[in-house]
């Protein structure tokens, strides 16, 4: 929606093509966003990124791409959904990931159950914590919530731990508890956040919430599709601007590298934009187009297009009303 934006923005035609939800719809609360206030929910923020959109002439579409290519010697992309058929000049990939869900019994995601350390650590100082997980990504967020709170547990339902020995050195040097027994219940709050845990050995443990680390599953099939570079982690390769290791394709967002948090997924989405008007304005033409085309004579400018130039126009006389 960033990207959208800007190239909106910037007098580029551009269309808006999603499903609906992602992980952003499902926040409860926006956190580490400067000038959103944290009881804003990710459905709101989305809404009023929709409605900027709409006003700068973005155009809309709820469907779901299943299918892009270029095809030989074709200038644009063709793309097909569910409901219809597409076609761009440029693509920019912001499909995301699916958190990989433990199995249940499990407290209720926003209330207990937290995929994002960095965006709700802060909200568990000084309460109990668990981790979930059997592998070495759960043992390093198990040592970082030291750092918030006193009481850590490590909880491994009944798997084989998959750690290695340096992470098994952590673990004996730290205060973390490593609870081996799986989950059989769960208790929660008047106010639905989680109160406590029940395992399969009778122990109930006390707990304000805590964080799943089963890994993630990267949504990179239309990149693969269109021939972009995939990393060994399923995520796409990209450049500093977004630019993957297609011609006219971007990716942006929790399916390229990097920490998954909105503020840096929408300066991903910035720099794309940017980066892709760079690539379509018409003006400055460069010497060798000169040659080709002449002088810009006045009549060829500006070079937005009509329809967005209208828009423009009304919004800003709008605005001063």
């Amino acid at each position: 929606m960033t990207a959208a934006l800007y190239s909106t923005r910037l007098g580029h035609r551009t269309a808006i093509v999603s499903r609906g939800g992602g992980r952003a719809a499902m926040m409860q609360e926006v956190h580490n966003l400067l000038g959103i206030r944290e009881e804003t929910s990710g459905m709101e923020l989305l809404q009023i990124g929709q409605e900027q959109l709409d006003a700068y002439g973005c155009d809309s579409y709820r469907d779901m791409i299943t299918s892009c290519s270029r095809p030989e010697d074709e200038k644009h992309f063709q793309l097909s959904g569910n409901s219809a058929d597409y076609v761009a000049e440029m693509v920019v990939l912001a499909t995301g990931f699916n958190d990989v869900r433990p199995d249940p019994p499990l407290p209720r995601t926003g209330r207990g159950l937290h995929y994002c350390l960095h965006c709700d650590a802060h909200m568990f100082v000084d309460e109990p914590v668990y981790v979930m997980g059997h592998g070495e990504s759960a043992v390093h967020v198990a040592a970082i919530m030291l750092n918030f709170t006193d009481e850590v547990d490590l909880l491994i339902r009944g798997k084989e731990p998959e750690w290695s020995d340096e992470s098994a050195a952590v673990l004996e040097n730290h205060p973390i508890d490593v609870i081996h027994a799986d989950i059989t219940g769960v208790q929660n709050g008047e106010d639905g956040w989680l109160k406590a845990l029940e395992f399969e050995d009778g122990q109930t443990r006390e707990y304000r919430g805590g964080f799943a680390m089963y890994g993630a599953e990267y949504n990179n099939g239309l990149a693969r599709e269109l021939g972009c570079a995939i990393n060994d982690d399923g995520t796409i390769q990209v450049g500093d601007h977004g630019e993957t290791s297609v011609d006219g394709v971007y990716a942006v967002g929790d399916c390229t590298p990097g920490h998954n948090q909105l503020p840096i997924a929408l300066g991903q989405g910035a720099k794309a934009g940017i980066d892709i008007h760079f690539q379509l304005r018409d003006f400055p033409r460069e010497p060798e187009q000169l040659d080709d085309l002449g002088p810009v004579r006045a009549e060829e400018v500006p070079g937005i297009p009509d329809e967005l130039l209208e828009q423009a126009i009304d919004f800003h006389t709008y605005e001063r009303q």
